[in-house]
């Protein structure tokens, strides 16, 4: 089965020494949990896209630093690229961005979150398990993000909510799945990110008390990958 990765970012440069691209963080993981996927990435920041959705069999949207609600050319084609593989009824998983610019591309409102950054380990209420959490309540995933889904998509129901977040994960039908959260991103690579960030867009307290909610709470991103790599292969 062939998964399409739109990578609409990249791991900052001075960790890229260290840790894979976004891109190869989720084919690493989940080849891990089937060794029938194959993958194609296309960095769309640099305009790389495919010739036409069918290209592959299913897709999944990365994170970004960008806007999901700027009016980038790239951004502007990744939306209507988005509109071509819900029309055909493909897989499709977003995440952080991805969540985000598929929320905006199917008639959703994505804005600069009022209550600030979501940064370290992230607690979520299970509203509709599915079959990606069996019978969890509860969820936690890394977090780094400013922008939040502030208006759902009509036809979007939520699967995953917080206080902080009320839209953090969003089932489209059968077919689409984004989340607010990072289940590629391990404590390690989050603590580099927080490190990294600390003193510049993050205030030093924010860094704090994200490090501090890592060391404090065990995260889920295994389970969720899991249940990511399921609903990929759904029409394989």
């Amino acid at each position: 089965m062939k998964i399409g990765i739109l990578a609409a970012g990249i791991t900052p440069d001075v960790l890229l020494s260290e840790y894979p691209t976004y891109a190869n963080m989720f084919a690493e993981q989940l080849v891990a949990f089937d060794k029938q996927f194959t993958f194609e990435t296309y960095d769309v920041r640099l305009d790389e896209f495919p010739d036409q959705a069918q290209d592959c069999d299913a897709w999944l949207i990365t994170g970004s630093k960008a806007d999901a609600y700027s009016d980038e050319p790239w951004i502007l084609r990744l939306c209507d690229l988005i509109k071509d593989i819900d029309q055909l009824k493909q897989p499709l998983v977003g995440i952080c961005f991805g969540h985000q610019v598929i929320a905006r591309a199917l008639g959703g409102r994505v804005e600069k979150f009022e209550g600030g950054w979501g940064v370290g380990a992230h607690h979520y209420n299970v509203c509709d398990a599915l079959l990606l959490l069996a019978n969890a309540q509860e969820i936690t995933l890394c977090a780094f993000h400013q922008d939040q889904v502030v208006e759902k998509p009509a036809r979007a129901r939520v699967i995953l909510r917080s206080d902080f977040c009320e839209n953090a994960g969003l089932q489209y039908e059968n077919h689409i799945l984004t989340y607010q959260g990072h289940p590629e991103f391990s404590k390690v690579y989050e603590t580099a990110l927080i490190d990294l960030y600390d003193g510049q867009q993050l205030t030093e307290q924010q860094a704090k008390t994200a490090r501090e909610s890592l060391k404090e709470k065990d995260i889920h991103s295994s389970q969720l990958m899991n249940g990511i790599a399921t609903f990929l292969k759904q029409k394989a």
